[in-house]
């Protein structure tokens, strides 16, 4: 198995693994999206960028108790992509990824950097691309468990197919990527390497409010 870009879970407990009745924290998405509004600011470069945030998702996704109920439901047919935050230059967004039990993305690319963080469950990346002879192919895979992140880039390699690792659960990631991601033109291959273009959009219409710190003081 490839682990590549993977950084090791932390050692400290998790939180609760079920939302149903917990309070929202979302002061740790809030200081997330502000620490790394400062990682971006600073102009740093992509290599930086992944080397500072890895850490900061890391620790985002070493709790269970911040992501509201509203952005972690599942599709029946298909897997959720939510708008969690998305910067106001654009720089970069913060999006959580639903999978119903046993579903999968098609192979695509991003086309930016990307950092992926698992929250919940546990999710199968296989990497795809073209070897030296140009032909396309699958060139091994990944496993995430909670508290795991992985990186993404043109740079690293940039052409995957995700899953839910599980035939009968919900499993949820938090991405980062460095870009809009809902609003890129991206690709889709087949397994022969034939793509097209798509732009995902988002699932949701609204974003979570994660400033609103009244109840929290």
């Amino acid at each position: 198995m490839d682990t590549r870009g993977i950084a090791s879970p932390q050692e400290s407990a998790r939180g609760c693994s079920s939302m149903a009745g917990a309070t929202m924290n979302s002061r740790r998405l809030r200081d997330f999206v502000v620490s790394m509004t400062s990682l971006v600011r600073d102009g740093s470069d992509e290599r930086s960028i992944l080397a500072g945030g890895v850490p900061l998702l890391a620790a985002l996704v070493a709790d269970d108790d911040w992501l509201p109920d509203t952005y972690a439901a599942a599709h029946p047919d298909h897997y959720q992509q939510y708008l969690l935050h998305c910067d106001g230059a654009r720089r970069f967004c913060v999006v959580s990824f639903v999978w119903g039990p046993g579903q999968t993305t098609p192979i695509h690319d991003h086309g930016v950097w990307g950092m992926i963080g698992m929250l919940r469950g546990g999710e199968t990346g296989e990497r795809w691309g073209f070897d030296a002879a140009g032909e396309f192919g699958r060139h091994g895979a990944t496993r995430l468990e909670p508290g795991m992140v992985e990186r993404v880039s043109p740079r690293l390699g940039d052409v995957h197919r995700v899953s839910n690792a599980f035939e009968d659960r919900v499993s949820i990631s938090i991405h980062v990527y460095g870009a809009d991601i809902g609003a890129v033109e991206r690709r889709i291959y087949d397994e022969a390497g034939t793509s097209r273009p798509f732009v995902s959009g988002y699932a949701n219409a609204e974003l979570p409010n994660i400033w609103g710190r009244g109840t929290e003081i």
